[in-house]
């Protein structure tokens, strides 16, 4: 079953008070969008190059090097995860983790959501409207973003699966350079003609 923004939904888990479960373990599956960088670089105050091989790492996806959150060695936990099992970028964490434990698809050009129960060990979770549990300071901005970041990148991995191995490193790092190790004054403009002039190339 899958739901709408304005769907009711029992996701809300107290802001998470009491429990990290789900910062432990999750491998390299906290994929991080352009956007998460530009949270990210906020709260921590370090460049995307800072960040590699420390808080966040690259990883092939598909056919495309993309970044994810780390998990530290010691507790097999996410790198931002303090001593006292609380997240230290809870109001910049990036949208994966603040969908859950909702997840997302995309059907019809829209985005919709499922609830994903089983992976969230509270059980005393309450209802709460879709739009509001996944609420982000930009809200429709955003939302045309990662509609567009999902249908991009499935173009863009596409493109790459005839690479060779030698051109596919290359148009990678060239990827990377694009969307993720340059500085933005204005997001959603901007990575809005990026990905433009990405595919008219």
């Amino acid at each position: 079953m899958t739901f709408g923004p304005n769907d009711m939904v029992k996701a809300d888990c107290g802001d998470c008070k009491g429990c990290s479960d789900c910062c432990h373990g999750m491998g390299d599956s906290i994929t991080l969008d352009p956007y998460d960088i530009v949270r990210l670089k906020r709260v921590t105050g370090k460049t995307f190059e800072q960040m590699i091989g420390f808080e966040i790492q690259l990883g092939m996806k598909g056919y495309l090097i993309l970044p994810y959150l780390r998990m530290k060695e010691q507790g097999n936990c996410c790198s931002f995860l303090t001593e006292e099992g609380r997240c230290a970028i809870h109001a910049e964490r990036p949208g994966i983790c603040r969908l859950f434990p909702l997840g997302r698809v995309y059907e019809n050009g829209a985005i919709r959501y499922f609830l994903q129960g089983d992976e969230c060990k509270n059980k005393a979770r309450t209802k709460i409207k879709v739009k509001k549990w996944v609420q982000v300071p930009e809200g429709k901005e955003y939302e045309d973003f990662v509609l567009n970041w999902h249908a991009f990148l499935e173009r863009t991995s596409e493109a790459f699966s005839s690479l060779s191995a030698e051109e596919l490193r290359e148009r990678n790092m060239a990827f990377l350079r694009a969307f993720y190790f340059r500085s933005y004054t204005d997001f959603f403009c901007e990575i809005s003609e990026q990905m433009k002039g990405e595919s008219n190339g």
